[in-house]
């Protein structure tokens, strides 16, 4: 894939999508959002690939929006969407920042230093985000005149609450890998030195462990969590649960625990 602004990788199962440029911290522009979100589509529908990792090169995972792309029409950037719209999906997944809930398999994001205004928009869209204690992590946009983008007081408050999304966006201030972690905002926060190995043994485990069928259908359930009173809830899961129950990958992972051994799921 001839990627100017990203570089993409499968191994082991595990996708691996890098924002590749470090010299302007991985920085945000159109080049980026279009080629960001194809890897993610080329992942999603690879039957090679189980769980997708997201990380950027060098200090920063994503420093923000790239200032030199800055000061055209804020109207266009709304409807310039990198892709179709598609009408088989929830319309909520299908904008420039939030299309990752849409990808049916884990995209965990490793935030390996500085994740800031977009850069953390995109993070918060991923399943799983891991952090180093010592990355910066700031919303930014208070700072520079601006508001809360491309729904970042939606997701941010769905992962940390209210009063500690207010918090983050009204100050603008940095917070930690460490903070972050315990404010809910990522999952786990390892010293930099550990990061990468800590996060790609997750993704491993995922991809050798869990069938792929079941993470699929999971994270598409709490995604839908939002939008659904506790009886739809229950009410959607009732209807996948005798589907399961008649699966191959279910077959498999009751024989391989009964075997003792790791399961070879397909994905059926």
């Amino acid at each position: 894939m001839g990627y100017e602004t990203i570089l993409y990788d499968v191994k082991d199962r595990i996708a691996t999508v890098t924002l590749n440029r470090p010299e302007q911290m991985n920085t945000w522009n159109d080049t980026v959002a279009t080629e960001v979100y194809d890897a993610m589509q080329a992942a999603g529908a690879d039957r090679g690939v189980r769980v997708i990792v997201f990380t950027g090169a060098g200090k920063a995972f994503c420093a923000g929006g790239d200032i030199h792309s800055f000061g055209g029409d804020p109207n266009a950037l709304m409807t310039k969407l990198p892709r179709p719209f598609d009408m088989r999906k929830r319309a909520d997944w299908q904008t420039r920042c939030s299309y990752y809930p849409a990808i049916p398999k884990p995209v965990i994001a490793m935030l390996n230093g500085a994740t800031v205004g977009i850069g953390l928009i995109h993070a918060l869209f991923c399943d799983i985000r891991f952090a180093a204690a010592d990355a910066t992590i700031t919303t930014a946009f208070a700072r520079r005149g601006l508001t809360a983008e491309y729904g970042m007081a939606w997701i941010l408050s769905h992962h940390v609450g209210h009063a500690r999304a207010l918090d983050l966006l009204l100050s603008a201030r940095k917070i930690k890998g460490g903070e972050a972690e315990r404010m809910g905002l990522v999952n786990r926060a390892f010293p930099s030195s550990t990061l990468a190995d800590e996060t790609y043994a997750y993704a491993r485990d995922l991809a050798e462990n869990c069938s792929p069928r079941s993470m699929r259908i999971m994270k598409a359930q709490l995604w839908e969590v939002p939008f659904q009173t506790p009886h739809e809830a229950i009410m959607s899961a009732g209807l996948d649960m005798p589907i399961a129950n008649q699966c191959a990958d279910y077959q498999e992972g009751i024989a391989s625990f009964l075997e003792k051994r790791k399961p070879n799921f397909t994905d059926d």
